[in-house]
Parts: C-alpha cells; structure tokens; sequence
C-alpha cells in the first residue's frame, strides 16, 4: 500500500446554521417566486431583502463601479500621451493566469489604440517573482519609455526607482497587499492600498486592468466593446486566482463565463479543446480545475510569455500547436506534482503533528513551480498552514497555503526578518530564504502559528447551507440553484444536509478513490459519489442510517445528462 492510500485528513466539524426567520423566507417567496427551500438558501446567506436577492441572482454589468481606483485617471492620461507621442509601452506580468490574463487585456487594449506594445513576463526560475532587475533590463533593452506591470510591482520599491532614475515611467497595476513600504510610481493601482477608494477590494489584477482599460478607451473615443470582449480572459484569471466570487468578481465571472460558452477568444477556444471540454458546459469549477492549471504549468515548467502568446493569438493554427505544448507541459507537472507530493506527506507524517500547528517542508531539487500545488494538498489532508521550499544551493524558493483561520501574509511578516523576500495573500504567499536559515524559520513560523490558532482551529470546517429532506433534492433545485453560478471562493455551491438517510445496496468503489453509493429517505433517492472517500467504504453498512452533506449537481455521461448528489462528508446519524 502507498502512502497516498491512507488518509490521515481529520474529520470535519459540521457547522450547521440556524433557520433562516419564516417571514423572510415567506416574503422572498413572494416578490421571488422561487421554492422555500431556495429562499431559505438566501435568507442563510444574507440576501433577506428582494432587492439585494435580485442583483446577487441576476448580476449585471451595470452594477460595476465606474472607475474607483487612485490614480487611474493619471495612469489614463499617461497611456494617452504615449499613444500620441507614439512610445513603446512594455507590459510586464506575472507568470500565473493573472498575470498572463491582465498582460493580454492590456497589449490589447494598446495595440487598438496604436500603442507599440511589448509584452514582458520573467522566467519563475531565473528572475524570481515581482519587478526585478530582469525587468528594468528589459525595458530598456525594448527603449521602452513607461512601463506598465500587471499583478505585480506594488513593493518592488528598488526596481521601481532604477527605471524612472533611467528616464521610464512606470505605471503599477496590481492587487497584493503591500508587505510595508510601496513603491512610487507615477500611478498605482491597486485596491488593497491604503486610501484607495474602490468599494471592491477583491478584484484580482485582471480585474484592475479590465477598469484600466475601460476608462482608456473611453477617454480616447475608442470602441468600448473591445474590452468587454474580454471578460472572458477576466473571468479566466478571477477564477484562477482564487479571487472571491461575489461583489464585482461575481459580475465580472458571470460574464465571462457566458462568452467562454458562446464566443471564447482563439485562445480560450484552443484551451477547452485541448482539454477535452468543446461541447461542454463551461463552468467556474471546469475553469479552476482543467483550464486554469493548463495555462499554469507553462509559467511553473517553461515561459509564461508562451501562455500570453496563446492568449494573443488571432488564427486557430497558432493557438492549437501552442494549446498543445501546454497540454504536454501539464501532464509533466502532474507526474512532478505526484513525486514532490509523495515525498512531503512522508515527511509530514514523521512530525509530532500535536505540536506543529504551522508546517515548513524544505528539499534540494524540489522544483519551484510545482511546490504551491503540493502546499494545498499538505493544507488540505492536514489541515495546518503549510510553506514548501525548494532549494537550490544557497538559497530557496517557497510557496505557501493557509486554512481560513490563519493570515499567511500576517504570520510570515512576523518572520520577515528571517526572510530574504515574501509576498501573497491572507490564503496564499511566496517566500525567497536563505538555506541556512530555513530550520529557524520552521520553528519561528509554527511558534506564530501556536500563537494565532488553537487545537479546535486545525479541525477542517464544513458549513452546511441547508438541512432538508431528500425528496427535495430535485430536478427543480437543481435548476434554481444554476442561478446561484458562478460559485468558488466567497460563494460556494450549495452544501446541502439530509439526516437518518439509509443506503440502498452495497457501497462500490469507482476511479482510484471513488465512492459510489444510492441514498434513500422516505420517498426520495438519489446516486452520490464521493471523490476521496473510498477508503471509507466499510463505514457504510447496508440498512443503518446516516446524515449526509452533499452539493446537488448534474452528471454528463456519453451524452447523457443525470442529476446526482456529490457526496461530501457522512457520519452515523
């Protein structure tokens, strides 16, 4: 038996809330028209009056903030005097979706206003993450006179300063928090920094540069369908960035979803066919889990330029011979994924894991581009923040993950002066260590992290939306909850609960850890598979009776649609 085969993941809490206040559900019922069991799910989630019902179920365009970013009016007219003046441009992204995402929208963008645009994204191996050195030298060897970074540069205080002491102005579009001291550019962007207006503090950098590029071309009287021709490429990066699905990442996701499914770009188009997707739905999960990671593997294992030239493409040929370089970098991420995977769940086993609350994994040739991955599975089987570094020599680059109840980027800034560079989210981080040091800060970063959580805290979570029968678990909510789309992050699909539900047959497994079962309450029943939870098959026992938490959702096989129950979790009743 391999070590993946057994599963140390602990049980999950069930947090099941209160009812939601009958007159609020009867009065949703009546200016909604909607099932209770649908207005209940509302109520539970905040939306109680019919007002904010409506605009969370039919998200629309015009609920977007007009503007709302500092210094977006300056960054406007100095795009315009370079379009005038006829400069060269360098747009300069990150080598994730987003960064690939926001660095197409805006050579776009340019390139229709007839900006010389030149993009630029560094290599994750040799120039590291963030405005660099490798950076400024680009820019001057483009003779670029501003420059323009995408999902990046907000701390990168030195670089920022090299280019404008070279002549080169700098425009900054970005949405990490500042880890201190900001950069000064001539205009930056970004929500999270201090005093900045925007209402929506969850835009990802393709959301930033979407109003960017909105409020350029309306101010140079161009054509503002351009730029909403590319939600889709919006929608890609939200979703991809784990951004929160609500607020304007929602309007924004909904969109851009709906032109994926009817008129994706060339590129996009590329992607779901090379994924096997043409003919299917579209959906925030198949983004997250089957495109996203495509266009992820070759800014891990290769450049991510090549990403955003596939994003660039105008004709199919181009697109597809590039989709299909992605297509096979992605299968050798997977099986590098695997190996790294195998070996740090090893190491994590040998832990005291009662006294480690904040996990840090270390390994010579541990490759960069995959260790993020291997943190959110570490994260999600045991349940505690995770950082993974991979060395190289002297020094070593890491990835971390954190559970809801830990604030990655707080936690390593109290180890910031163990640190030679860290930068992220609440949730996500990346750190740049001396090898040396790396022992002290496993034992610095699990103290902070004993110091913030408690033993209750390293208990995953699952919050149920709805305790109900069965028998409701129907076609009809099935298809009121599409309305509920797109859900991720800040908007999760529906976790629906059903107690004394007895089992219909023997329990099968299906995949490598499926598990396939017929549940049955009363007059209701429904096929459920759990993914994951074939090794708690003998928990099941024909005729005995449990409650279950399952997502309802519609199963696509050989052309032919089902509804079924994605079983999430169960325990004795």
């Amino acid at each position: 038996m391999s070590v993946l085969e057994v599963s140390s993941r602990p049980r999950s809490r069930w947090l099941i809330p209160d009812g939601a206040q009958p007159d609020v559900v009867a009065a949703l019922r009546g200016e909604l028209g909607l099932p209770e069991v649908a207005c209940r799910l509302l109520a539970t989630r905040g939306h109680i009056a019919g007002d904010t019902a409506k605009r969370y179920l039919r998200p629309r365009l015009d609920h977007l903030e007009d503007g709302g970013l500092l210094d977006l009016g300056v960054a406007v007219e100095r795009l315009r005097r370079a379009a005038l003046n006829g400069e060269i441009v360098m747009i300069h992204g990150d080598y994730d979706v987003d960064g690939m995402a926001s660095t197409t929208i805006l050579v776009r963008t340019l390139e229709s206003l007839g900006v010389r645009a030149v993009p630029f994204i560094p290599r994750r191996l040799t120039d590291g993450y963030d405005l660099t050195s490798a950076g400024v030298d680009a820019a001057k060897s483009a003779s670029a006179t501003l420059v323009v970074t995408c999902d990046c540069g907000t701390s990168a205080i030195a670089p920022v300063a090299a280019l404008r002491a070279a002549g080169i102005d700098v425009i900054i579009a970005d949405h990490h928090l500042p880890t201190g001291e900001m950069a000064a550019p001539n205009a930056l962007l970004n929500p999270k920094r201090p005093g900045c207006p925007s209402r929506d503090k969850d835009l990802c950098a393709a959301g930033v540069v979407f109003k960017l590029a909105l409020a350029l071309v309306r101010a140079a009287g161009g054509n503002e369908n351009l730029v909403f021709g590319m939600l889709d490429l919006v929608a890609l990066a939200t979703i991809a960035d784990i951004a929160p699905l609500r607020g304007e990442n929602r309007v924004l996701a909904r969109y851009g979803l709906k032109l994926m499914n009817e008129t994706p770009s060339t590129g996009i188009a590329a992607l779901i066919r090379s994924a096997g997707l043409q003919g299917k739905p579209i959906t925030a999960g198949r983004v997250g889990f089957v495109i996203a990671p495509r266009l992820n593997a070759v800014g891990r294992l290769g450049h991510a330029l090549r990403g955003v030239e596939l994003l660039l493409a105008r004709d199919d040929h181009t697109a597809n011979s590039i989709a299909r370089e992605l297509e096979e970098m992605n299968v050798r991420r997977q099986e590098i994924d695997q190996q790294t995977l195998v070996r740090a769940r090893a190491r994590v086993l040998e832990l005291d894991l009662d006294s480690t609350f904040g996990i840090v994994l270390a390994e010579e040739g541990w490759h960069p581009g995959v260790i993020g991955i291997v943190a959110s599975r570490m994260v999600e089987e045991f349940g505690r923040p995770a950082v993974l570094i991979g060395l190289d020599g002297v020094e070593g680059k890491g990835s971390g993950r954190s559970i809801s109840r830990f604030d990655l980027h707080s936690g390593l800034t109290e180890c910031a002066d163990l640190l030679i560079r860290y930068g992220g989210h609440r949730s996500a981080a990346g750190v740049t260590i001396a090898a040396g040091r790396v022992a002290e800060f496993a034992a610095r970063f699990n103290e902070v992290a004993k110091s913030h959580l408690t033993t209750d805290d390293l208990v995953p979570e699952l919050r149920i939306d709805l305790e109900m029968p069965l028998s409701d678990a129907n076609e009809q909510l099935e298809s009121v909850f599409r309305h509920f789309e797109p859900c991720g992050m800040g908007n999760p699909s529906p976790v629906l609960m059903a107690r004394r539900v007895s089992i219909t047959g023997a329990p099968r497994t299906i995949g490598k850890d499926g598990l396939k079962v017929v549940l049955a309450q009363g007059e209701g029943s429904i096929t459920a598979v759990g993914w994951g939870l074939a090794p708690r098959r003998g928990e099941l026992i024909e005729g005995a009776f449990y409650d279950v938490a399952f997502r309802l959702e519609r199963d696509e096989y050989r052309g032919v649609s089902r509804l079924q129950a994605r079983l999430i979790d169960f325990r004795p009743a």
